[in-house]
């Protein structure tokens, strides 16, 4: 039986991300995905914001040209809220090559990359797949998606709050149009959440995103309503790739870690709850994790699992947690109408750029230790 210090289940950003930093501490790490292409079942838009890209290395022939301008509307589309920053604040990713990249760099540390292989569960030592031989490992890394497998085999905190959404992605005709992000909050079509249409230039993705219960109609359907007269959107002038997929909006998971295993990426909640972005918050908390999960299997002091504190994470998310709530309970045209006629005014417009341009996506440095030492501080990127 071949064995590893690390099994990671689950070949998205963050388990990629987590197996590269673990395979640069030394450890010998295995990844396990169900999928036989990473070019396929893509779920994530894409987007990345602007604190990401300045802390990670995601070379820029993967990303479109940046995204200065986001048009809030109601739902009559009428007088929409335009913000503009001064700087690039998102730029959209082919998310197959940036995949590819992280794959690439997780295999160039060491790492062992396995497509078509089913995570099965653990007993008596081993761990059970799918499509190949069973394993040995000291730890597990859920990094299985928003209904974790993995977390549910260890005994810790499994995500209860979804929205769930759909989109498709096609190129445009490039030049017709300066890039803008358009988000349409409309709950007939996205209750609880938002459609949007994000078009760089290059590409366009046109979605939306709801409380599956208030969609009668199904997500798909809704995307089709949406799409016919989306605000932004251009004709495709190539194939169109459609994706969907449940997205965890109950904030980071308080239970993250155990003797056996953690959870990253949307196993471990790793959203934010009011703007369902996931891309930044994965990241960061990789790094940790494999920070954490390192320090750990060296020193098999279980002390160390303190510092991956799924509750301290959680506290920082109060303020978003809430304005979730507040974002959940527009279920009427008139009430969406009078929350977007709020955002006009200069409070409402300054509040609404703090959340769409401002840093507070993840927190940067490790919550404080609560054992007898002191946690290190923890900087994104190092």
């Amino acid at each position: 039986m071949e064995s590893f210090d690390v099994l990671v289940v689950g070949a998205g950003l963050a388990g990629l991300h987590t197996a590269r930093r673990l395979a640069e501490a030394g450890l010998t790490v295995l990844v396990v995905d169900r999928r036989r292409s990473l070019t396929v079942g893509i779920r994530t838009t894409g987007i990345f914001v602007r604190r990401t890209l300045d802390d990670f290395d995601l070379p820029a022939r993967l990303l479109g040209p940046g995204v200065r301008d986001v048009l809030l509307y109601p739902p009559s589309r009428r007088a929409p809220v335009r913000l503009r920053s001064e700087r690039d604040e998102y730029r959209v990713a082919d998310m197959a090559a940036v995949y590819g990249h992280a794959r690439r760099a997780a295999e160039a540390a060491g790492a062992q990359v396995r497509l078509g292989v089913r995570y099965e569960g653990r007993a008596a030592g081993a761990v059970r797949l799918g499509g190949a031989e069973p394993v040995a490992a000291r730890f597990v890394v859920g990094a299985d998606g928003a209904r974790s497998r993995v977390a549910r085999d260890l005994g810790l905190d499994v995500n209860r709050r979804f929205i769930v959404g759909a989109e498709i992605v096609h190129p445009i005709a490039q030049g017709r149009s300066a890039p803008a992000f358009h988000c349409v909050i409309d709950p007939r079509v996205a209750p609880g959440y938002l459609g949007w249409v994000i078009a760089d230039g290059h590409s366009a993705h046109v979605g939306v995103a709801g409380y599956p219960a208030a969609m009668r109609a199904g997500v798909r359907r809704l995307l089709e309503t949406f799409a016919a007269d989306a605000p932004g959107r251009s004709a495709p002038t190539g194939p169109v790739e459609r994706r969907g997929g449940p997205i965890p909006v109950g904030g980071v998971l308080r239970r993250l870690a155990c003797p056996d295993g953690l959870l990253v990426g949307d196993a471990a909640g790793a959203v934010s709850p009011l703007t369902a972005g996931g891309l930044d918050p994965c990241l960061r908390l990789s790094e940790l994790a494999a920070t954490v999960t390192a320090d750990y299997l060296r020193t098999g002091d279980t002390d160390v699992l303190r510092r991956y504190d799924g509750g301290a994470l959680r506290a920082r998310f109060r303020g978003r947690l809430l304005l979730r709530r507040a974002f959940s309970g527009l279920r009427s045209t008139v009430v969406a109408e009078a929350a977007v006629a709020l955002l006009r005014s200069r409070a409402g417009h300054a509040a609404a750029a703090r959340i769409l341009f401002g840093d507070g996506s993840f927190p940067s440095v490790t919550p404080a230790f609560s054992g007898t030492r002191e946690a290190p501080t923890y900087e994104p990127g190092t």
